[in-house]
């Protein structure tokens, strides 16, 4: 048993704990582990785990999965660090738009491309039907800027509806 009272080992939306490296060393139910989100990336995404190496997960509140490039001591008492990563305890964990605009680019799986017009309309916030041949979910999306892919952010691909994530405030009329 450890020393840790029940207050050090529970969610707490005004601290940051570091993830644990494996289910088995969970102490609080419910968190995610370092591996389960590499594992989660490589498999939706195709994104390598050795893409995060140099990279810590941290958890804030419940599910809400932040990255830091570095690492620091556990738990945190501060407002942010790093960036917001993922969202976990929910039926489908879905990527923060920072997290895709960061790192889709590296995805091999789940990633739709747009032409000119329905990018357009991906960044305004707009839904739009469209073929999809892949997985319904999170998909990477992305757009050809001078030759080569570009992540724009999320989507959500159900039933031949591509669902623009783009936030409110990010979102442009170009």
């Amino acid at each position: 048993m450890s020393d840790k009272s029940s207050a050090d080992v529970s969610n707490d939306g005004q601290r940051f704990d570091r993830l644990p490296a494996t289910t088995a060393e969970r102490e609080v139910s419910g968190r995610a582990s370092r591996q389960e989100i590499l594992d989660w990336w490589e498999e939706r995404f195709g994104i390598e785990p050795e893409t995060f190496e140099g990279y810590s997960f941290w958890e804030k509140g419940k599910g809400k999965i932040w990255i830091l490039r570095g690492d620091l001591d556990s738990p945190v008492h501060i407002e942010a660090l790093g960036m917001t990563f993922l969202r976990t305890r929910q039926r489908h964990w879905k990527p923060t738009t920072n997290a895709v605009q960061r790192f889709g680019g590296l995805a091999t799986k789940n990633v739709i491309g747009l032409d000119d017009e329905q990018a357009r309309r991906f960044v305004r916030g707009e839904d739009q039907e469209l073929e999809w041949a892949g997985d319904w979910g999170y998909l990477v999306v992305s757009h050809d800027i001078a030759g080569d892919r570009e992540p724009l952010g999320v989507g959500l691909f159900l039933h031949g509806e591509l669902q623009s994530l783009v936030p409110k405030g990010r979102q442009r009329n170009l």
